[in-house]
């Protein structure tokens, strides 16, 4: 039987460091937080963080009838269970495959019941827990001390790209050729950065990320030796109740110098025919992916290109929601707006096929999605973008970037958008922290 406790804290930074640098000294962890933003991802009922680790029952599976094994272990655990799903269980939602090198090696898809729920919210830390004398467990974080890798050369680390920029410019120009075909509207295409035999301390690098990022979606993922570190922008799907909401994503700039450039480059993003075409298409993709599972009439678009500002970019976002129909599995509406139209494309299908043409990586974990099922049955699960992905068995480290190609791209100016995004996981690594 799980119990429930409260404690109050007065720090909340101080006590946000301890429960990630504790997380991560477990085999498995999840480690969510919303950095102050309403609305954010561990915030869905009030927390401003969530963290769950120690593993009481693991589910690890490919794709094939994932979702499946996941809509039974949910029945079977009927509690708290974080975890994630990759971008390749689309070889289970459509006939699809998955061909190229994967560098990271995480399943497709890996939950966990774990046996300690920890999170903040209102002034206090509360713990959901399982075989614990929790006066004692709350007293040892109290004395927490975070522990860093000693022997890790601080050394420059140099990401290289798996396709060069002169074969990104072609592959760009290609993919606005299937577009003046009529084979599809847009697509996103993403690259990866990577480093070998490179050693990092992927608790620390999560920690500069996720200050300079300070996103509404950040997570820290261990799953035994594989990490992410995530400053996510982006809600993939949520369910509170009866409600499901999604929050796609399309049109990124960076922050200006100063406040009037800052005005500026927002008023410039919010009319751009260009990106608002992008966010318009994916917003229609995510309408008929809720339909498929809400109730008739209910799917409606709760904001349109909405400009949102974070720490390093200005965001285009929209938020489009609907009524889960009474007798619908929430575990196939998720699957069945898996993956996310944002990282993929319209129409969906033919997008992913394209994407598997031209890219030359396999995504794994990076566009699919880590959150949890409480035990209500509601779920919250983001976007895994702005990501740095991490091997330690084989000390390899990958950054996977993209953007949506739509007929009006210019090539130069979407390779150009990649590195904006890469920037802050150069810096993270880089032992850069902004301010």
């Amino acid at each position: 039987m799980r119990q429930h406790a409260l404690f109050p804290i007065d720090d909340l930074s101080l006590w946000k460091e301890r429960l990630l640098y504790w997380a991560a000294e477990q085999e498995l962890a999840v480690y969510l937080d919303s950095n102050g933003h309403e609305g954010g991802q561990a915030t869905g009922k009030g927390w401003e963080c969530l963290v769950a680790a120690g593993a009481l029952r693991t589910l690890e599976c490919p794709a094939g009838n994932a979702f499946e094994q996941l809509k039974k272990f949910q029945a079977e655990v009927n509690d708290w269970i974080f975890g994630f799903l990759s971008y390749d269980l689309k070889n289970e939602t459509e006939r699809l495959s998955s061909r190229h090198f994967d560098g990271i090696g995480l399943p497709d898809l890996g939950f966990f019941q774990p046996e300690t729920v920890l999170g903040i919210r209102n002034g206090f830390l509360e713990v959901f827990y399982i075989n614990k004398d929790i006066n004692q467990f709350f007293g040892t974080f109290k004395t927490f001390d975070k522990k860093v890798l000693k022997d890790i050369l601080i050394e420059k680390i140099i990401l290289n790209p798996r396709i060069n920029k002169e074969d990104y410019l072609k592959i760009v120009q290609r993919i606005r050729e299937h577009i003046a075909e009529g084979d599809l509207y847009e697509m996103n295409l993403c690259q990866e950065f990577f480093a070998e035999k490179t050693r990092i301390d992927p608790v620390s690098v999560f920690a500069r990320l996720n200050q300079i990022g300070l996103a509404p979606a950040s997570a820290f993922l261990r799953w035994r030796d594989r990490y992410l570190m995530s400053a996510s922008p982006e809600r993939f799907l949520q369910k509170r109740g009866d409600r499901l909401v999604s929050q796609p994503i399309k049109g990124t700039r960076k922050r200006g110098a100063t406040e009037q450039e800052d005005r500026a480059i927002r008023a410039e993003l919010s009319t751009n025919e260009k990106d608002r075409a992008e966010n318009v298409m994916i917003v229609d993709l995510v309408r008929n992916d809720l339909a498929r599972h809400c109730l008739p009439g209910s799917v409606q678009v709760d904001e349109l290109f909405g400009i949102h500002t974070f720490e390093t970019v200005h965001q285009m976002i929209s938020t489009v929601s609907g009524v889960l129909r009474p007798g619908a599995h929430p575990v196939d509406a998720l699957r069945d707006a898996f993956p996310m139209g944002s990282m993929t494309g319209a129409p969906k299908v033919i997008a992913m096929q394209l994407i598997e043409q031209y890219e030359k990586t396999r995504r794994g974990l990076y566009s699919g999605a880590v959150g949890y099922f409480d035990p209500s049955g509601d779920f919250d699960f983001n976007v895994v973008i702005r990501s740095i992905l991490y091997n330690e068995s084989t000390q390899y480290v990958s950054a996977q970037v993209g953007g949506a190609i739509v007929y009006d791209s210019v090539p130069e100016a979407e390779y150009e958008e990649c590195l904006l995004k890469l920037e802050a996981m150069v810096r993270a690594l880089n032992q850069e922290v902004r301010g």
